[in-house]
């Protein structure tokens, strides 16, 4: 057994040593913005895996979507860009890539030992779970620098939470210190002399979590903390309960229902924290494995309910500058509106245009989109007249709660009219494309048309070819056009006549006609999953699941069809081929979910007047329909997906493929230090 003193020096060194690791690799580290995931699903920008470890990794992920259907990348960086924010890095890389439901993100940052692992909650493995395989599986293998170990871990959780099981904790990895021995005792001189400079003059912040190596804090630190944790949140909860009685005098009911959420979550949380503690003051010994897990969670439940206090008081924030500034706002927004509604017209026009020469199923995304932003413009009209007169009445609150919608309305306007103009592009494109792949078949037919046919499986794709493309032809020159379903068709016959004259082809006319087809796939993919998000955006208060669902899963397959364009042309074809279909299959569904919901007579059908525009407005998602006595049946129109001040969606511009999450949201609290 080794001594107090022997043990105390032990401990010294290891400080020392990680403080010296860390002062010596601040310079290397550096800070990485969140990244574009490449065609495997590992991304070592941080140098900490060999070429074999790295494909090993490889290896396991590819096992566990062949196992389990789920999708998992791990990235591995030096630094996030805000230390303070791992969710934030990892569910921004995760958006800008278009991940869905089933699709995860492990991001850890090696120099800053950060991580998190990022989920979309419609998923099947739930935010607890997720939380528990970062804590139990995860953290433990990143703590010991065993980096593909944390791939294995993580897969091994999300496989067994997906089918149901518990998530088991890892074996024991057997590292000692995260360093050799060698490099140990080569630094030790130097560690003493640091040690007593760092002892005598670190101050300890009350709550704080260990800095970047730090050794792990004692039994006795983290009760402190999590006591100092308790009795912070505590008057959190209390201040907020006074800070929602002032928002609702200011802003009223409507605007601070979601803040009432999470203040209620927070109570909650610091319920079952108070519980915890409760059981670690009784008089049942615990050991100190309980003690360390039980404190942990206490901190753990303890940030979370902070965060979503936070994340709320930023939305009242935004609406006290709205008001502190509402006369100025208002002017701002009623310019905006003035730009939109002068643009419908225009929108409307062309829409008509474009009816002359396309099939109406070509544009049934849009066909009702004209009068949707007279609708959304209406809307705007009473709000920003609504927040004139409370100007006027001095009440700034009820402004700005008015100007936020109108700007939200507008905002919608806008999309509503661009996606007319952008599927008009997108038609003449695939015109282009439909035109293109007639000339190539036509010459495919003739060469054919050459060869041998001694079974007679020659004439049989001349013919079957021959027949698409005069119905390509006669649909392309009629005033009923369906260009991207005719492409479909042309796609189709390629396939066949390929089979035929391949042999006759060479090498590089091979590879020009595999990236000349792959190219079309991914062009009526992107199509197809614009138009998707364009329908979705503009009635998200009206979509359920099943439609997010399909169009997230579209989104995550054009990237990856993106991805692999040129490294891998047969399987972005795939992913290209599955996208189209994917994002096809989230029209109908959202058609079919707008069509119930505005035959459920809600505000007296489509009609128009003040509860025709009040329907717009929450078929957009600017109004929650439960605020206005009309539930939450319709796909989360009452959740996350609209509110009086950007609780959630967005309201204007472009998102990003497979931005829906299937109706969820991945802004859980997890992650941590390791």
């Amino acid at each position: 057994m080794r001594s107090r003193w022997a043990s105390t020096l032990t401990t010294a060194l290891s400080a020392a040593l990680a403080t010296v690791l860390v002062l010596t690799s601040a310079a290397a580290a550096s800070a990485t913005d969140p990244v574009t995931l490449g065609s495997g699903y590992v991304l070592d920008d941080a140098g900490v895996l060999s070429a074999g470890q790295e494909a090993e990794a490889q290896s396991r992920l590819e096992k566990l979507k062949t196992d389990s259907g789920l999708d998992l990348w791990v990235v591995y960086v030096d630094e996030f860009t805000d230390p303070a924010a791992s969710e934030e890095w990892a569910n921004t890389t995760a958006e800008i890539n278009g991940l869905g439901p089933t699709q995860y993100l492990l991001a850890v940052a090696t120099q800053s030992r950060q991580f998190y692992l990022s989920g979309d909650s419609a998923g099947p493995v739930s935010g607890d779970q997720l939380s528990e395989i970062e804590q139990r599986l995860i953290q433990p293998r990143l703590a010991a620098e065993d980096w593909v170990g944390a791939v294995d871990a993580a897969a091994d959780g999300l496989q067994d939470a997906a089918g149901g099981g518990s998530v088991s904790p890892p074996a024991s990895s057997g590292s000692g210190f995260p360093v050799g021995l060698l490099v140990f005792l080569a630094l030790a001189a130097i560690a003493i002399v640091i040690v007593v400079v760092i002892v005598r003059s670190r101050r300890k912040k009350v709550g704080a979590q260990p800095g970047p190596g730090a050794p792990q804090i004692s039994t006795d630190e983290l009760s402190r903390r999590a006591s100092s944790a308790l009795v912070a949140t505590d008057d959190a909860v209390k201040t907020s309960e006074q800070e929602l009685g002032f928002a609702r005098a200011q802003f009223g009911d409507a605007a601070t229902g979601e803040f009432e959420q999470a203040l209620a979550t927070a109570r909650q949380n610091l319920n079952s924290a108070f519980t915890i503690k409760q059981q670690l003051d009784d008089s049942t010994p615990d050991s100190e494995e309980q003690t360390r897990a039980w404190n942990s969670e206490i901190i753990r439940l303890c940030d979370e309910a902070n965060a979503g206090l936070d994340e709320k008081a930023a939305a009242f924030d935004e609406l006290r500058r709205l008001e502190q500034n509402a006369p100025e706002s208002l002017a701002r927004v009623q310019e905006q509106r003035a730009a939109a509604a002068a643009a419908i017209e225009s929108a409307d026009a062309h829409l008509s245009t474009l009816a002359t020469t396309y099939a109406p199923e070509a544009l049934a995304t849009v066909a009702d989109n004209p009068d949707q932003a007279r609708q959304r413009i209406a809307f705007a009209d009473e709000q920003l007249a609504a927040a004139q007169t409370a100007i006027g009445a001095g009440k700034g609150g009820e402004a700005a709660v008015s100007i936020r919608a109108a700007e939200e309305a507008v905002g919608q306007a806008v999309l509503l009219e661009e996606a007319i103009d952008k599927l008009g592009r997108d038609l003449a494109e695939g015109e282009r494309s439909a035109a293109a792949l007639i000339t190539e078949l036509t010459a495919d037919i003739a060469a054919a048309s050459a060869l041998p046919d001694p079974d007679g499986r020659v004439a049989t794709a001349i013919a079957a070819t021959s027949a698409q493309v005069d119905a390509a032809r006669t649909n392309l020159s009629s005033t009923a056009r369906r260009p991207l379903v005719t492409l479909q068709s042309l796609e189709a016959a390629n396939a066949q006549i390929d089979s035929v004259v391949a042999g006759v082809r060479d090498a590089a006319a091979k590879a020009q006609r595999a990236q000349q087809l792959i190219g079309q796939q991914i062009m009526q993919a992107q199509a197809q999953v614009s138009a998707a998000e364009d329908y979705v955006v503009a009635r998200r208060g009206a979509i359920g699941a099943e439609a997010r669902t399909r169009l997230a899963e579209a989104g995550a397959a054009l990237v990856q069809a993106q991805q692999l364009q040129t490294a891998d042309p047969e399987q972005a074809l795939q992913y290209a081929q599955r996208a189209n279909q994917l994002a096809g299959q989230a029209i109908q569904y959202a058609q079919n979910d707008v069509n119930a919901f505005q035959g459920g007579g809600m505000f007296g059908g489509s009609g128009g007047g003040g509860g025709g525009n009040m329907m717009g407005a929450v078929l957009g998602g600017i109004v929650i329909s439960s605020l206005l006595g009309g539930g939450g049946g319709r796909g989360g129109s009452s959740g996350g997906m609209g509110g009086m001040f950007g609780g959630g969606g967005r309201s204007s511009g472009r998102m990003s493929p497979g931005s829906f999450g299937g109706g969820g949201t991945r802004g859980r609290r997890g992650g941590g230090r390791f």
